[in-house]
């Protein structure tokens, strides 16, 4: 099925682009291509963190067990970082933020891209105060060029690529003693797709140029 709403159809933006949720869900699933890795263990850290180091550039997400009482917060439980095959979750609820994981989010020379960045700063913030989070970029700056209203992943990722990113796995425990398929899958594709939405925004930039 065609989707007009693509914003590779818009090329001046003229005005507003959005989507509903009506059309989101009548789009094919996306589904992570890419190998999982979850870390739970403090000796698993560094060689994680090795790996990502071989690439530039990486997605980035954390997920936090939800509240529902009045007055109940939970602290960050994991945190994603995903290149275009594998994507890391590192369980902080088991592991804290060792130092090599530490001195990765402080690096500027590797770019790291998330959506409401700053959320996950104030999260990561509450584990290790000391953290100065630096080469991270922020995609709702980056979609603002484009006129998309719409600042979700979700719709932002529906109306680049026309497929839906599920959200059914939002609200489930992340500090369960196993992560299950289906948490891992959806943290996975929350990292990944923005660095699937950082190149495709470049990709038009640099068509438009």
């Amino acid at each position: 099925m065609h989707h007009s709403c693509k914003i590779t159809t818009f090329a001046p933006v003229m005005h507003t682009i959005s989507i509903d949720k009506a059309t989101i869900n009548e789009m094919p699933r996306v589904t992570f291509p890419g190998r999982i890795h979850v870390i739970s263990a403090i000796s698993q850290v560094k060689s994680a963190v090795n790996a990502l180091r071989t690439h530039p550039i990486a997605g980035f997400d954390t997920e936090t067990r939800p509240s529902f009482h009045r007055g109940e917060r939970h602290s960050i439980a994991l945190l994603q970082l995903s290149t275009h095959t594998d994507a890391f979750l590192f369980r902080l609820n088991k592991t804290g933020i060792p130092a090599p994981l530490k001195q990765y989010l402080q690096d500027k020379t590797i770019i790291k891209v998330g959506l409401s960045t700053t959320d996950d700063f104030h999260q990561i913030a509450r584990l290790d105060s000391t953290i100065q989070p630096r080469g991270f970029i922020e995609l709702q700056q980056m979609v603002k060029q484009y006129q998309v209203s719409d600042m979700s992943l979700q719709k932002i990722y529906a109306i680049l690529f026309g497929q839906k990113i599920s959200k059914s796995q939002q609200l489930t425990n992340w500090e369960a003693p196993q992560l299950t398929e289906a948490q891992q899958s959806y943290a996975a594709i929350d990292a990944w797709a923005c660095l699937r939405i950082y190149d495709r925004l470049n990709q038009l930039l640099a068509q438009k140029l």
